[in-house]
């Protein structure tokens, strides 16, 4: 829904005309290390309170002049941002940032709204599951809607943006577990602000990410303008409107009460289909309402009046000589190499290497570096951001040096995460997998993602990198939930023990595991299965939540046990299972195990 103007409307490149030099251009990320491109101006579409779509498409004799200037290499507009297009010097930050009021709330939008609120009260009291798609759908359609009337154009970005955060609220409606389904519902939402707001800088897409939430009060007051300025007018139509929705109530409570005793599956379909309604869960569900309500008002402003975050602009390091920036970096790179150069002998050549070089076991060589390698490579974009920002900018030559000093760092850092990895795998193969280690191994991963996309971005240009950064977060977030981390860290324990890896199971980690764990804990011999799945069957077969909160692994996992219960009451299981990979316990000799 961004609202940026053309490419043929573009104001040159530097306002200072075209004998201005060149600043160089930063390799791994370089140019757009904090700012926008000075090229990709802001909207400029100045939006007044009650404007159509026709209105807006024609630009007011304003708006045309200051087309002019910008055509002229003069400062445009206050929605003018990056380098080189300062804003008007009677605007403060607040002018730049903040936009025109929208226009007038629409029917349409208020009806979204008021559908998200209904339905926020009536499915999200008893859990998460598809009912949180459910909610979104209605919201979305406010946002759409309140954009339309401001006169926005759907954008791929916003496109993306808006996907991505729908396709992460499947998360909870297939995965039973609780911690991926927090990291994708805290995306989601941080998806769906960036794609009412458009932001691309880096400033714009940190802060824009929870840009809503500066949208909550504003949307709230926009919708009880609108309320009293349309109820004011039209109260013959309010009174219809609400006279039909009160007809039909009755006549769905009065006709379904008599469907529902004359049939007795009819009567198990609608309360199965229909929420709870008790008087114990009112102030719940009326909380839930408010919130619905408040949610959607906010992505309705936003999306017609948005924040402008990408006026918030970083100002550039000052510049350092040559000699003074790029010999720490040097430094750094040959002692980068030098631990490359030892790394790669263990690297690629597996136990026997690992145990005739370093003379440890696997889980003394994994737990001996695999954290000190995650902050080296945590430290060294760092390290990256801050030489950027202090690079020299003088000409080609600066430019080729900051490349080649950075250029390789990066690598070099790629070939630390791969070593990171390989250490991980070692100590995962000896003792399992478990929560702890395998959201480690995801974010070096995502680390090594970035990295690339550091290197691209030197290759290519920047101007895409904080989006593709947040993409790259985004979709890692929604792989991690779609592959269930819960089952396969059950699937990979079970396998070593179905293998003769590992003697036993350990009992008291897999049991603590959610629903997604049941397919794979269902292969185990006895006692063990039933000592692994007691638990998880007590919450699953005794859980009375709708269907619009269950996820398809607890489904999934109630029908398991409900064909195979466990067997026994349960009191044998404290000599099962002594042994593992559970956090914190390790079947050697060394006690505590920080992984």
């Amino acid at each position: 829904m961004s609202d940026q103007p053309s490419e043929a409307s573009r104001p040159p490149e530097r306002p200072g005309g075209a004998d201005t030099p060149r600043p160089p251009e930063p390799p791994c990320a370089a140019e757009a290390a904090g700012t926008p491109a000075a090229n990709e101006p802001g909207p400029s579409e100045a939006r007044t309170a009650g404007a159509t779509p026709a209105d807006t498409a024609r630009p007011s004799p304003a708006q045309a002049s200051d087309g002019r200037r910008q055509r002229a290499g003069q400062p445009g507009s206050p929605w003018q941002h990056g380098a080189g297009a300062p804003a008007a010097k009677d605007d403060g930050m607040t002018a730049r940032l903040r936009p025109p009021p929208p226009p007038l709330i629409r029917p349409a939008v208020l009806g979204s709204v008021l559908a998200t609120a209904l339905l926020s009260a009536l499915f999200l009291s008893d859990g998460l599951g598809v009912n949180l798609l459910i909610v979104a759908v209605p919201a979305s359609l406010a946002a759409f809607f309140a954009a339309q009337a401001a006169g926005r154009r759907l954008r791929p970005w916003t496109a993306t943006w808006a996907v991505g955060g729908l396709a992460l609220l499947a998360v909870p409606a297939l995965r039973d577990a609780g911690w991926p389904t927090f990291l994708a519902v805290v995306s989601a939402f941080a998806l769906g602000s960036l794609a009412l707001h458009g932001s691309r800088s880096w400033p714009g897409v940190l802060i824009g990410s929870l840009g809503l939430f500066d949208s909550v009060v504003p949307g709230i007051i926009w919708g009880v303008r609108g309320v009293r300025a349309r109820a004011g007018g039209s109260r013959a139509n309010w009174g219809a409107t609400l006279r039909t929705t009160a007809v039909a109530l009755v006549l769905l409570v009065v006709f379904g009460t008599l469907f529902a005793s004359a049939d007795a599956a009819f009567a198990e379909l609608l309360s199965s289909l229909m929420p709870e309604a008790s008087v114990g869960a009112g102030p719940w569900r009326t909380l839930l309402f408010a919130l619905g309500l408040a949610g959607a008002l906010a992505a309705a402003h936003a999306a017609a009046a948005p924040v402008r975050w990408d006026g918030l602009t970083v100002r550039p390091g000052k510049p350092r000589g040559r000699a003074e920036w790029a010999l720490p970096l040097i430094v750094l790179n040959l002692l980068f190499a030098a631990f490359i150069t030892l790394q790669l002998v263990v690297l690629f050549g597996g136990y026997d290497k690992v145990r005739d070089v370093t003379g440890l076991s696997h889980a003394e060589y994994a737990r001996q570096g695999f954290w000190q390698l995650l902050w080296a490579t945590l430290l060294t974009l760092l390290v990256i951001a801050l030489a950027l920002r202090w690079a020299p900018r003088g000409g080609t030559g600066d430019r080729t040096l900051v490349r080649s000093v950075l250029g390789p760092l990066c690598v070099l850092t790629l070939v630390v995460v791969a070593s990171a990895l390989r250490r991980m795998d070692l100590y995962v193969d000896e003792y399992g997998l478990t929560r702890l280690r395998i959201s480690v191994a995801a974010m070096e991963l995502w680390l090594g993602v970035v990295l690339i996309l550091i290197l691209a971005a030197g290759v290519f240009g920047a101007r895409f990198l904080p989006r593709a950064v947040a993409v790259s977060a985004a979709a890692g977030v929604l792989a991690f939930g779609l592959i269930s981390p819960d089952g396969l860290i059950a699937e990979q324990n079970v396998q070593r023990f179905e293998d003769g890896r590992s003697t036993s199971i350990d009992i008291d980690y897999v049991k603590d595991l959610s629903a997604d764990a049941v397919p794979a804990l269902d292969r185990l011999p006895e006692p063990e299965r039933s000592c692994a799945l007691r638990f998880i069957q007590n919450d699953v077969l005794h859980d009375d939540t709708p269907w619009y909160a269950t996820s398809w692994g607890e489904a999934r996992a109630k029908e398991i046990l409900e064909k195979r219960p466990v067997k026994g009451d349960g009191s044998d299981c404290y000599r099962v299972g002594r042994e593992g990979a559970g956090d914190g316990y390790e079947p050697d000799d060394d006690g505590y195990d920080p992984y």
